[in-house]
This record gives C-alpha cells, structure tokens and sequence, in this order.
C-alpha cells in the first residue's frame, strides 16, 4: 500500500485536503500518480490527508460497501479540514444518498469537489442543504504532470469565491496520461463555439448527464427557477455518443426542471464521440425548448483535461453572440 505519511509536508499554516472515495477506491491510481498529486496540492497550500476507508476494495466496482464510503464522507464534513476531494469516479455513488447526514453537513459546511459520477453526490447536497458544491479535479487529476497548470489555476480561483470570466485553454488531452507522463498528446482547442444565440443568466446546474438524470423524481434534485445548465459526458464507443446524449438530455428536458433551463454549456467531448457542431446543431434543432435559448458547446470541463471549476449552486451568465463568453460567481451580485 502507498505510504501517505511518507508524502505528507508538516506545516501548521497550511490548509488540509481531505481524500475519500465515494465510488471507485484509490488503489486503483498508481503510486506515482498519488505522489505527484500530493506534491502538486502541497505546492498550492495543502496538506493531504486520506478518509479511513478510501483504499478499501469491495468485488466489481466498489470502494467498500455503502456504510464505509458514508462513514468516511460523514466524517470528512466533522472533521477539521478545508477542502474534501473525491479520490476518483465511479459508477455508483447515487447509492450513498439517502444514508448521507445532510443535517451534519448543513451545520458543518466545507468545499467538497469532484466530478463524474461524484455528480450525484454534489448535486444532492445542494438540494438537500443550499450548500455550494464544485464541479471539478479529483484528487487523481493533480497527478498530472504536463498540463496541470490551467485545471489548477481555475480550482483556486473557484474555491476562493472568485468572480471568473471563462478563457479556454489553448491545447487539451484526451489520453490515458497516467499511463505514461513522458508523453504529452495536445490538441488544439479552438475554444467556445455557438449553437444557439442569445444571452441568459442564472442558477449554476449540472455534472455529468448520465448522472444528473439519476436524480430525476428524486428528493435530491434540486427545485430552481433558472437554470444555467452545464453538462457532459464521456466515452462514445460504436458512434452511440450522438444518440445517448440526444435522449439523456431529452429525459432531462421533459423532467420536472426541464422548463426552467434558461441556458447551456456543453463541455468538451473525448474523441472517439466523434462529435462535432453540425451534429450539435441536428441535436437541438429537434428539440423545441432549446430552440430560444442560448447554447455554447466545447467548454474546457469534462472527461477531457485541463478542466475549469463550477460551482453547482453559483451563478452564470453566458453570452452566446459574436465572442462567446461565460461568468461564473458565487452569487447573483457577483455577475
């Protein structure tokens, strides 16, 4: 097993990191990769700690069972740190919702960060509390060596409530780079691209699509009146990425919320999705409510790096005109 204690900087000024795992466990990220992720996180001002039960391995997909991975987020929102970071995604992390405390976390209120299928997660203790959530690195995504730079500069300035307004990045990867850091695979990035024009401004929603839809007609979906959405989605094996993400976001549309999504914001497809803007403008087109409201696809978030930071419960205010541009605050004032 990797030895934490080994990595960790001793420093009573800096600001702690909790780890937890509430999908997949983090054995499954390499040694290196750890390593490096705690240099990089104390670089920024961070101590690194790991919940109790975050190596844990249960059989298929699983960090431990329900109660271990419940324990060490409970735990994580009593416990004196700053910061808590999902250890990596997963498929199952909607199983933890209905043993969370959301009274403890209410009471106790922390930056909690991730993505993927952490989206589950983020989104239910923002319904169930009015907390602010983030939608961005895992702990596993600071393990990255060469192009780390931009995912970090938009974590920090997320975290520390500050007004952004979004750049893209000039070159993005989508590659296995855990695998081998010695070998950097950027594509250019052509930045924002318009589907639908206009300008909207409103409530921050969204995660991964698969995931968000899990929440549909459940307590732990939130009740908004308008709704800047931010989604995407990974993978796109066999061509399918067009059709699934043309009904998951039609399930989504036809939902209880559907009605009040005043904007989107699409985040970068991996490159076997084979996606590109005819295809995104075929998909809206067949869909009469987006038909007025605006739509900026190819954001720097997602399942490709580097990646900016959201927070689910903050404000935007997309532009889609002539320069796309999107501002993301805290709150309403901060736009």
């Amino acid at each position: 097993m990797f030895c934490v204690r080994n990595w960790l900087r001793e420093d009573k000024d800096m600001k702690k990191i909790m780890v937890i795992a509430p999908s997949k466990s983090l054995s499954v990220i390499s040694n290196d990769t750890k390593k490096n992720a705690i240099n990089k996180l104390n670089s920024i001002g961070y101590e690194v700690i790991f919940s109790k039960n975050v190596y844990k391995n249960q059989l298929y997909y699983c960090c431990g069972s329900v109660d271990d991975r419940v324990e060490d987020l409970n735990e994580a929102f009593s416990s004196n740190v700053d910061v808590i970071l999902s250890a990596i995604g997963g498929y199952n992390s909607n199983q933890l919702l209905p043993y969370i405390d959301y009274s403890l976390i209410k009471n106790n209120p922390k930056i909690i960060c991730g993505f993927s299928d952490v989206t589950a997660i983020l989104v239910a203790i923002y319904a169930k509390t009015g907390i602010i959530t983030y939608y961005g690195p895992h702990f596993s995504s600071f393990g990255m060596i060469y192009g780390i730079d931009y995912t970090v500069n938009y974590f920090l300035k997320a975290i520390n409530g500050e007004s952004i307004i979004i750049e893209s990045s000039q070159y993005y990867r989508d590659d296995p780079w855990y695998m081998n850091q010695s070998e950097v695979n950027k594509i250019k990035n052509y930045g924002l691209k318009i589907i639908n024009k206009g300008v909207a401004e409103g409530v921050i929603l969204g995660g991964n699509l698969n995931t968000l839809n899990l929440l549909q007609g459940t307590e732990y979906m939130p009740h908004l009146e308008k709704i800047i959405l931010f989604i995407e989605d990974s993978g796109g094996e066999d061509g399918n990425f067009l059709l699934e993400f043309d009904r998951n976001l039609e399930s989504l549309l036809q939902s209880e919320i559907g009605s009040s999504i005043k904007g989107i914001v699409i985040g970068i497809c991996q490159n076997v999705s084979n996606m590109n803007v005819k295809k995104w403008k075929f998909l809206v087109k067949n869909k009469k409510m987006l038909n007025k409201i605006p739509i900026l696809v190819d954001a720097n978030f997602g399942h490709t790096t580097p990646i900016f930071t959201f927070p689910i419960g903050g404000y935007a205010r997309i532009e889609a005109f002539n320069v796309p541009k999107i501002i993301i605050g805290r709150s309403e004032n901060e736009l």
